[in-house]
């Protein structure tokens, strides 16, 4: 780039190697300028008709906690193929960018770094200032984030950018709040949750961290005349069992189901029920189960079946509360305690020593405990009315449920359902659904969007004259503000709580198009075409997405579910701090540009499958840029005599019906989401078909002095190749490509970003 900012005319652009580093920031600037991300820029333009299809992606806003890594990049090149293809093929196109405030991740990030620095807890700054530091931290990570979305060349619509914690996304999530609990789908109640004892909050099931590790499995009796054995890893949450179930076809079993006993059991005294439970694994263990409904989730379930009571032994800081020498113990030493006592009574039959997941919290590393809390939740299986619905099989006006709904509105080959590619993730994603339990909405930090839900004061303070009227008063009132209380002094509290961040990301593909209000952008750009993200991200996030829009507006959220698989080490590995086998986009972009990063993440990357990445393939993909670089060089100097006018000779007219049929497969691949083999397909036709053979041909052509009909169809040949071939490599490379478009002399137009496709057409030899 020269000093004034403009490229050198060609050839001598050309007459150094390309350098991404120098050309994609000017590049990034250009496409800035233009403002052709934005789809009403397109249309007032008349580059994209008024009335012309639209293809929307709402991006799946990265957490404001850090940097993005080879996954998230791996999301944004394929995103913003599927973008650049369609709106080079004249499709109102809108790709809107956010981020999401990651409730927890982000509170915890700043919570650690004022204890380290500060030794001062969340508690000792008080709510406002930590809440201060926290959103001053979510601005510095945000513009770090832009910064390598931009690096990436994604062409999303930064005038539209949203964050899922703004004024707009707040009053979307207390509207949609609101209508769910006066649907009665929104109740306070008391039922197991993830409990992080070090974090003091629940947590989602994403936010848990299965680790390896060795325990042991104990099998015991309660008592020497209790008549039956039962296993466990844990015999600390032993004295909190209220049945034994057992398989109800257990021929072993069969004389002791229905009886009941009153056993002592490490000084606590129980009440044990034997009960028939079709959900007990006869070949597991002693097939029989000690059930402690407060402390498991399927425990809890079978209580709920069978009506047991259900006693909490182990409180929220994950120590023991039952009377006795347990009390006031940690589950660790509790379990030891318990393993002794049953050695000294003779009751331990055996201990094996096995491998288990251990669940632990993302955030704190802390052992989660399955507690029953007094929570918000939402209730799946509820019936209510729906006013309006455009899910199959789903009438307006009918009785249905969530999950219901859910189940619905994905269906291969149905009119009006969502498609998930690869497909074998639809069998996945209703056998989730159909064991999907109530979903907990409260967290109990302060970083988010806090329930909007009031409690007037316990003692009313009646107004002069109308002491009568505090009968009347409204206890708890569902309200985005405070409330106040007609009949009364009193004031209103807030609930203390916030929301589970997937509350407000479940409600991304319409708040971000301005619902609740009733926008263009929302009857033009939703539902939207295709929601990409990573395969083990369906249950948390995608599946949300689908309640909330089914609920809220009776449409699916997208037509399409594009599922990518996970970006591992060159030996399959995840990638990890401990394993210090990371790649860092950013990185990969500095040393070998973006486009060779993006390449390197699509190639062989089938739908749903993992990548193996490696830095040498990275920059395998650098040497392809070059090879473009050089090809473009090649043919922009040999067809300086180019005539759009000059007729084919038979041979270039047969490369050019090849081409075209080149372009009609890549555009069939994209449109089956085979981006991997689309992409593959430019790829070996630039490197192998037109660089090594047909250039190499046309060559020898030239120099010896062919007819100059000939070597004026070669050279328009050359060039109309040339310009097809950057269109159809542009979604997968835009940098390389649109830098040789702006020094192309001719051109269709000013960017290659708006250019129009490749037909498929076969072109004219005359």
């Amino acid at each position: 780039m020269l000093k004034d900012g403009s490229f050198p005319t060609i050839p001598e652009v050309f007459l150094k190697p390309y350098n991404s580093v120098e050309r994609e920031p000017w590049v990034n600037m250009l496409w800035d300028q233009k403002g052709y991300a934005n789809p009403d820029i397109c249309i007032k333009l008349g580059i994209t008709a008024p009335d012309a299809p639209t293809y929307s992606i709402v991006l799946p806003p990265p957490n404001v906690t850090g940097t993005l890594h080879m996954g998230h990049a791996s999301m944004l090149a394929i995103q913003d193929i599927l973008i650049r293809y369609h709106r080079m093929r004249g499709y109102r196109t809108l790709w809107l960018p956010g981020t999401d405030h990651a409730a927890i991740a982000t509170q915890s990030v700043v919570e650690k770094k004022v204890m380290k620095e500060e030794k001062l807890s969340r508690h000792d700054l008080g709510r406002d200032e930590l809440l201060r530091r926290i959103q001053q931290f979510a601005t510095e990570s945000h513009d770090m984030i832009v910064g390598q979305i931009r690096a990436m060349g994604a062409s999303v619509d930064w005038t539209r950018e949203a964050f899922t914690l703004d004024a707009k996304r707040n009053h979307a999530v207390n509207t949609a709040f609101k209508r769910m609990y006066d649907a009665g789908l929104i109740y306070r109640g008391n039922r197991i949750v993830n409990w992080d004892p070090k974090g003091q909050t629940t947590i989602s099931d994403d936010e848990i961290v299965y680790e390896e590790r060795d325990a042991k499995m104990y099998t015991f009796r309660y008592s020497k005349d209790f008549p039956i054995s039962i296993s466990t890893t844990r015999p600390e949450t032993k004295v909190g069992d209220t049945a034994v179930a057992v398989h109800p076809e257990d021929e072993r079993y069969q004389q002791y189901i229905g009886k009941e006993y009153t056993v002592v059991f490490c000084d606590v005294p129980l009440h044990i029920r034997i009960i028939a439970d079709k959900s007990v694994e006869k070949d597991f263990g002693t097939g029989a189960l000690g059930v402690t409904p407060a402390h498991s989730n399927i425990d809890w379930e079978i209580a709920d079946r069978h009506d047991l009571p259900r006693p909490q032994v182990i409180n929220e800081y994950a120590k023991m509360t039952v009377p006795g020498p347990l009390e006031g113990k940690k589950v660790t030493e509790a379990r030891e305690m318990v393993v002794e006592w049953l050695h000294s009574q003779d009751l331990l039959e055996g201990e094996v020593l096995i491998k288990q997941n251990v669940s632990t919290a993302e955030r704190t590393g802390g052992i989660v405990e399955p507690l029953p809390k007094l929570q918000w939740f939402v209730s799946v299986d509820k019936p209510f009315v729906i006013p309006h619905s455009e899910i199959p099989g789903i009438p307006s006006g009918a009785s249905t449920t969530l999950k219901a709904l859910m189940h619905a509105a994905v269906g291969a080959g149905t009119e009006g359902t969502i498609k998930i590619v690869p497909e074998r993730f639809e069998r996945v994603y209703n056998n989730w659904i159909d064991n999907l339990r109530p979903w907990c909405i409260s967290r109990q930090i302060w970083y988010g969007h806090r329930i909007p839900v009031w409690y007037h004061e316990p003692k009313c303070i009646p107004k002069p004259g109308r002491e009568e009227e505090v009968a009347q008063c409204e206890m708890v009132v569902v309200s985005g503000t405070e409330p106040i209380c007609e009949h009364c002094d009193a004031k209103y509290f807030q609930d203390a709580d916030t929301l589970d961040t997937w509350f407000s990301s479940g409600l991304w593909t319409f708040s971000t198009l301005g619902w609740p209000d009733d926008t263009a952008d929302l009857r033009d750009y939703h539902p939207t075409s295709v929601l990409e993200t990573g395969y083990d991200i369906i249950f948390f996030w995608v599946a949300r997405m689908i309640l909330m829009s089914a609920f809220h507006l009776g449409t699916i959220p997208f037509k399409n579910v594009y599922l990518h698989g996970l970006v591992r080490d060159a030996q399959g590995r995840k990638m990890s701090k401990s394993l210090g086998n990371i790649l860092n986009p950013l990185e990969m972009i500095e040393k070998y540009g973006a486009d060779a990063t993006r390449l390197s993440l699509i190639v062989g990357a089938s739908p749903g499958n993992d990548l193996k990445l490696s830095e040498d393939r990275v920059r395998g993909y650098k040497h392809f840029a070059n090879k473009v670089w050089n090809v473009a060089r090649f043919v922009l100097e040999s067809a300086d005599t180019y005539n759009d006018a000059t007729p084919y000779v038979t041979e270039d007219a047969e490369i050019m019906r090849e081409v075209h049929r080149l372009a009609e497969e890549v555009s069939q691949q994209i449109d089956s989401y085979r981006i991997d083999l689309a992409a593959d397909l430019v790829y070996h036709f630039i490197w192998h078909r037109f660089a090594d053979e047909i250039i190499e041909q046309s060559k020898l052509i030239i120099k010896a002095g062919a007819e100059e009909a000939a070597i004026a169809s070669k050279q328009r040949m050359l060039r109309e190749v040339l310009v097809t071939l950057l269109k159809l490599l542009h979604p997968f490379m835009p940098f390389v490509t649109e830098t040789i478009w702006q020094n192309l002399p001719e051109k269709e137009s000013d960017l290659l970003m708006v250019a129009p496709w490749p037909s498929s057409s076969a072109t004219n030899n005359s």
